[in-house]
């Protein structure tokens, strides 16, 4: 059920962008006032800020378990539930290696760290505690689903609404009568998305000012050329690879898909989390990418928790970047490592808090790395994030297009905005 006047939403959005980009930068620039730190910085946009990201958070477990509840019923038989579960986790995976891959390849080419002038004594940084593999694989089963909905535990929640779905559609009438009340509760939670979704511009609009205001663009210069080289694959791998999956696994034309979708990234790159955008991400690759429910309603929420190609790009620049000052010379095994650990760890790491940190400290001890060398780009990292999340949820998007495809469940005139 998109919004009949979602074009001018997202010109919205736009404006709401580029005027908290504009804005934050000049409060940054003018340094700290007291009443503007106090009054709006600190009150009125911090508010706003506050109130817009609960808004989505809110929607986010009731909108996963409901819709894997309704969507796992709908299919002809749990076999197919396998087969999408299969060529989903398989699709993430391939995006992932070569989103780290092509960041090693293009770091390598371009030498971030090479002659720069840092002193690495200020570089300070304390790995997380990463967690063990048996509890990685044992703690993706909820021992209490009700817990697991209060702290958003997104693969438990997953795994227990497949499983509820599953046992829907074996138990018959009673199953059909319940499905039918979840399908009416999922048509008023994407309603509350779709009231969300109208006060966006104002959201991101605060979002913006606060971040900018307080990271700057002056943050960027001493590390100038790690910054773009990860921008620049961000942009690379969010056009060429996931426009070619597109084109070549799906026969779908990227353009179309840009035009469509074009909103979802702006929510991405305002809130800096997939799990926060995932109620706006799922609403519209729905209703205007065409994906049915029955396979939106667990890509989306799986790839919001496991796919991460925007943060392995991070590692693979970072990696390259940071064995360049430090002066360590990796081989071609030390890089196929990081390719492997990078790819398995945005699995295994799935839900631990700063999962982007982490993840980078697991891949330098791999390759003997001194951890402390994160702390070089701490900096920059709020800014990055917020465009990695981008292409995280446009990955989401292009995986989830391509499995319906396959499955030839997509459907071509809304993917194409073609009027009934």
């Amino acid at each position: 059920m998109p919004s009949p006047q979602s074009s001018t939403l997202t010109r919205n959005i736009l404006i709401g962008m580029l005027s908290g980009l504009v804005l934050g930068g000049v409060l940054n620039t003018l340094g700290p006032i007291e009443w503007l730190q106090t009054y709006f910085l600190g009150g009125v946009i911090e508010v706003g800020s506050r109130i817009f990201m609960a808004s989505l958070k809110v929607l986010v477990v009731p909108l996963v378990f409901v819709s894997i509840a309704c969507g796992t019923p709908s299919l002809d038989d749990i076999k197919k539930l396998g087969r999408i579960g299969s060529k989903t986790m398989i699709l993430y995976t391939a995006t992932t290696a070569l989103a780290i891959a092509l960041a090693i390849i293009v770091a390598l080419l371009v030498s971030p760290g090479v002659g720069l002038n840092i002193k690495l004594s200020q570089a300070t940084f304390a790995a997380g505690q990463t967690p063990p593999l048996i509890d990685v694989i044992s703690n993706i089963f909820p021992s209490n689903p009700f817990d697991a909905m209060v702290k958003a535990e997104m693969l438990q929640i997953i795994v227990f609404a497949a499983l509820f779905g599953v046992a829907l559609t074996m138990t018959g009438a009673a199953g059909k009568r319940i499905s039918s009340v979840f399908n009416d509760l999922n048509e008023v939670i994407l309603q509350m998305v779709l009231i969300l979704i109208n006060f966006a511009p104002i959201g991101v609009f605060c979002l913006l000012t606060k971040t900018f205001a307080t990271q700057g663009f002056s943050a960027i210069l001493p590390l100038a050329k790690y910054f773009f080289v990860v921008l620049g694959v961000l942009f690379l791998h969010s056009i060429v690879v996931y426009g070619s999956m597109l084109k070549f696994l799906s026969g779908l034309s990227p353009i179309t898909f840009i035009r469509q979708y074009k909103s979802v990234p702006i929510f991405a790159f305002s809130t800096a989390s997939s799990n926060a955008t995932l109620p706006v991400n799922l609403e519209v690759v729905e209703h205007k990418l065409g994906v049915p429910n029955t396979i939106a309603s667990f890509t989306i929420p799986l790839g919001a928790t496991i796919n991460m190609d925007g943060t392995a790009i991070m590692q693979g620049v970072a990696t390259v970047f940071v064995a360049q000052v430090y002066g360590v010379d990796l081989g071609m095994a030390d890089y196929l490592m990081v390719i492997l650990t990078a790819t398995l760890a945005s699995i295994g790491t799935a839900g631990v808090p700063g999962v982007g940190l982490v993840m980078l400290a697991m891949v330098f001890k791999q390759v003997n790395l001194p951890i402390e060398g994160i702390g070089l780009i701490i900096g920059v990292d709020r800014l990055l994030d917020m465009v990695r999340t981008a292409v995280n949820v446009t990955g989401d998007a292009v995986v989830s297009c391509i499995v319906a495809k396959s499955e030839g469940q997509l459907d071509l005139a809304k993917f194409n905005n073609l009027k009934a």
